[in-house]
């Protein structure tokens, strides 16, 4: 299992957010402290109260719009990677990033209710491969 955890100011309002993106819960994993989006099989991002998620370290907790963590997710066409960022901006988040790379790869990055990133990626590989993008 993969848990990536950030931190989030209103558990309901990002609730209705990754609802409204098209994302789903794993609701055995969430409680009045954390909610686990579900991100693909055995893969969450944990989203903790900020007091909660404070208690997991000894530092400080960045504060909102800090970035340290960009998440990216796959996508399985270039159409889905819009349709998920269009609906996060509607849903209140912003777009904050767009990466283009001939026929091989669109993706776009939207910053969510706390100004988490999360790029949104479509690529095909063997296209990306033969273009000489990985060396």
């Amino acid at each position: 299992m993969v848990f990536v955890n950030l931190p989030v100011a209103d558990l309901d309002a990002t609730r209705a957010f990754f609802t409204a993106v098209g994302y789903g819960f794993d609701e055995q994993l969430c409680n009045g402290e954390a909610l686990a989006l579900q991100l693909g099989p055995n893969i969450y991002a944990m989203l903790l109260r900020r007091d909660f998620f404070a208690t997991f370290h000894r530092g400080s907790t960045t504060e909102p719009g800090s970035h340290e963590l960009l998440t990216c997710l796959d996508a399985a066409s270039a159409a889905e990677v819009d349709r998920l960022v269009d609906a996060a901006v509607a849903a209140g988040g912003r777009e904050v990033g767009k990466q283009e790379a001939g026929d091989y790869m669109h993706g776009r990055s939207y910053a969510d209710l706390d100004g988490h990133i999360w790029e949104i990626l479509w690529m095909d590989v063997e296209k990306a491969t033969a273009a000489g993008a990985f060396g």
